[in-house]
C-alpha cells in the first residue's frame, strides 16, 4: 500500500509525527490544570455539556467537506451512544474529582489507563497484553502510587486517598473503556463522522440527565474565565488534540500514541510551575520517574515487535521464493 492511500496526501517524517505527539500530550496536559481553574465555576454536569456542544458545533462545518453528513440509523445511534456513555461519564467525573483535587494527580491517576484499556481489551477484544505492556502497566500504576501517596509508605499503608482522586479513578475505569469500545463497535465508517456522531449522542446523554439544571444556572454571572476555559478545552483539548492523535496513528500505531500518555505528569507539574510558581516535594520525583520509564518501554515494545512483523514479513517473502525456486527446479 502506498504512503498516499494508507496516510492520505500528507508524508510526514517520523521524527515529525513525534513532535506532533508532544505537542498533543502538552495540550492534553493543558485539560487538567484548566479543568482545575474552572471546576468550581459552573456545574459538572452542565459544564461538560457546554464543552460537548461547543465541540460538536465546531466540529459540524468539517465533515461535509471530506464527506456525506447524513443521520445515522438506529444501530449505529445505539454504537455510538454507547461509546460517547463512557466518554461523558469520564468528563463529568473528572470536573467533579477536580473540585477537590489537585491537576497533578488527576494526570497522574490517567496514567493508568493504557493498561486498564488493555485489560478491557484482553476481555472484549482477546488482545494480547504482551510482555512490554504488562511491565509498562506495573511501572506505571509503581508511579502513580509513589506521586499520589507522596512516596509515604504510612500513607500508602492507610490508603490515605481523598474523595478526588477515588472519584477520578472511577472515571478512568469508564475512559479506559473508549478506545477498545471504538474497535469492538466500529463498522467502517471514517473515524471523523464516528468522532462527531459521538460527541453528538454524548450531548444527548447530558441533556438527558442534567438539562433540567441548564434553568438553574445563573448565566449571566458565570465569569469570562469559565467560558473561555471551556472554549479551550473545546477546540484544544478536544478538536486539536483528536485531530492529531488519529493523524499520529497512521504513522506510530495506537500503542505508540497511547504510550505519550505517560507524559501528562511531567507536563502538568512543568505547566503548574509556569502558572503558580509551584513545584511540588522532592518525595514526588521518582514516581514521576517510574512514570516516564513506562512511556519508553511502551515505545520500545512497539518499536520491537514492529521489527518483528518485518522480520517474519521477510522470511515469509525468502520461503515463497524458495518454493518458487524449487517449483521451476
Amino acid at each position: 500500500m502506498s504512503n498516499r492511500s494508507s496516510k492520505g496526501s500528507l508524508h510526514l517524517p517520523v521524527w515529525f509525527v513525534h513532535a506532533l505527539m508532544l505537542l498533543t500530550a502538552g495540550l492534553t496536559s493543558t485539560s487538567f490544570t484548566v479543568g482545575k481553574a474552572i471546576a468550581t465555576g459552573m456545574d459538572p454536569a452542565v459544564l461538560t455539556l457546554v464543552r460537548f456542544l461547543i465541540a460538536s458545533v465546531l466540529f459540524l462545518p468539517v465533515i461535509p467537506l471530506h464527506y456525506t453528513l447524513r443521520l445515522p440509523d438506529k444501530n449505529s445511534i445505539i454504537r455510538y451512544s454507547i461509546i460517547s456513555l463512557a466518554l461523558t461519564g469520564f468528563f463529568w467525573l473528572m470536573f467533579v474529582a477536580l473540585q477537590t483535587t489537585s491537576a497533578l494527580n488527576t494526570g497522574v491517576i490517567f496514567t493508568l489507563v493504557p493498561g486498564i484499556s488493555s485489560l478491557y481489551s484482553a476481555v472484549l477484544l482477546k488482545e494480547r497484553l504482551g510482555k512490554y505492556r504488562i511491565v509498562a502497566m506495573i511501572t506505571a500504576t509503581t508511579g502513580a502510587i509513589w506521586v499520589i501517596f507522596h512516596g509515604s509508605l504510612q500513607q500508602f499503608l492507610a490508603f490515605d486517598l481523598n474523595s478526588g482522586d477515588a472519584i477520578f479513578f472511577c472515571s478512568c475505569l469508564l475512559i479506559a473503556l473508549y478506545t477498545p469500545l471504538v474497535k469492538l463497535l466500529h463498522r467502517g465508517e471514517p473515524m471523523a463522522v464516528m468522532t462527531f456522531w459521538i460527541l453528538v449522542t454524548g450531548s444527548g446523554w447530558l441533556l438527558l440527565f442534567s438539562g433540567y439544571r441548564l434553568t438553574l444556572i445563573p448565566w449571566t454571572t458565570i465569569s469570562l474565565k469559565v467560558w473561555g476555559g471551556i472554549f479551550y478545552l473545546a477546540l484544544f483539548c478536544t478538536l486539536i488534540s483528536f485531530f492529531l492523535s488519529q493523524l499520529s496513528t497512521l504513522y506510530l500505531g495506537p500503542t505508540r500514541v497511547m504510550a505519550y500518555s505517560y507524559l501528562y505528569p511531567p507536563f502538568i507539574l512543568f505547566i503548574d510551575w509556569i502558572v503558580t510558581k509551584h513545584f511540588p516535594s522532592v518525595q514526588t520525583l521518582p514516581g514521576i520517574a517510574f512514570i516516564v520509564l513506562a512511556m519508553f518501554i511502551v515505545q520500545h515494545g512497539a518499536n520491537s515487535n514492529k521489527d518483528r512483523k518485518k522480520e517474519n514479513f521477510r522470511s515469509g517473502l525468502e520461503a515463497e521464493g524458495r518454493q518458487d525456486d524449487r517449483a521451476v527446479l
